[in-house]
């Protein structure tokens, strides 16, 4: 047996193809990443809509948004893949409309930066729901980046109890283990085209959302549009670029694209409107971003090592 360290043109073909995929991967995740990030900013210029509104005419939205797209990839075949989803898709659309408002409360009663920075530690909280649940192990370098990203939230869960906002970083928190929980159920069923799931989460969301506002559903035209920019042009678009690209990257890639958004965040905000965070804030949030930046640069080294594995082929 020998290694082949000159592929065949048809396997430099495939590859060339397979980086070309990749490359236009990384292209709509910095897209669909940066996009979304404005989400705390289109929040912060919503001027009369309360938290209610705001999240049934962002579900309306969203829920359009997803039909769309759903009908355009599968049409007949639309209701056949949402009844797919099964048990596990109702249990994520629960967790996922869960966060959804919570989200909202955080993003409303503390600083967009606190917010964000207490999601990034969304991929540590799943991977301690997968060792539990799904029975994946935990690398050493996982645990320690944990426990750097742990002290990180709890500066920012402290600066809270002094700066007034200890509910609004205790929403950030359910928010970040609420999406952990619909990661860890996607993956389970990782085998299904989990994105009707959102269609479980807008249908919970216009419930309650309606059913605190029924009596009051007239909102601004601007906040109107601000509403439906945030859950058909942020959360649905950017959801599906992010399931597309996911098709091509490996876990570490897809956390780095995610540090986008949550680092991009608090700078808009910062820039124009002049929401300044807290030096705990500052100190907490890079402590977390750092400890994801460092297991994910740990993980995508080791994806690269094994694809430069080279090959066995057969006698020569």
């Amino acid at each position: 047996m020998k290694t082949s360290e000159f592929p065949s043109s048809q396997a430099d073909l495939e590859s060339e193809g397979a980086e070309t995929k990749r490359a236009f991967a990384m292209g709509i995740m910095v897209l669909g990443s940066v996009v979304i990030s404005f989400g705390g900013l289109v929040l912060r210029n919503i001027e009369q809509a309360d938290v209610w509104q705001v999240i049934l005419y962002r579900a309306v939205a969203l829920m359009g948004a997803v039909l769309a797209i759903l009908v355009i990839q599968y049409r007949r075949q639309t209701l056949r893949k949402i009844r797919n989803i099964g048990i596990p898709g109702l249990m994520g659309g629960v967790s996922l409309s869960i966060a959804s408002v919570t989200f909202l409360f955080s993003i409303t009663t503390t600083t967009v930066a606190n917010t964000l920075f207490m999601l990034s530690a969304i991929p540590f909280f799943t991977a301690i729901m997968a060792r539990f649940f799904l029975g994946e192990k935990l690398h050493r370098v996982t645990v320690v980046t944990m426990l750097v990203a742990g002290c990180g939230v709890a500066v920012m869960m402290g600066d809270g109890v002094g700066g007034g906002s200890v509910f609004g970083n205790m929403m950030a928190l359910v928010t970040a283990l609420g999406f952990a929980g619909f990661a860890v159920i996607v993956r389970y069923n990782r085998a299904v085209d989990m994105l009707p799931t959102l269609l479980v989460s807008t249908v919970i969301l216009i419930s309650v959302g309606f059913g605190a506002r029924h009596d009051d559903l007239s909102i601004p035209i601007r906040d109107l549009v601000l509403c439906f920019i945030l859950g058909a042009g942020m959360s649905g678009v950017t959801n599906w670029l992010f399931i597309i690209a996911s098709r091509h990257l490996v876990a570490a890639e897809v956390t780095l694209f995610m540090l986008l958004e949550f680092s991009l965040g608090p700078i808009w905000v910062w820039i124009f409107v002049g929401e300044i965070p807290t030096h705990l804030t500052i100190l907490g949030g890079a402590l977390v971003m750092s400890a994801v930046v460092v297991r994910a640069a740990i993980q995508l080294n080791q994806a690269r090592r094994i694809k430069r594995r080279p090959v066995p082929v057969g006698p020569i």
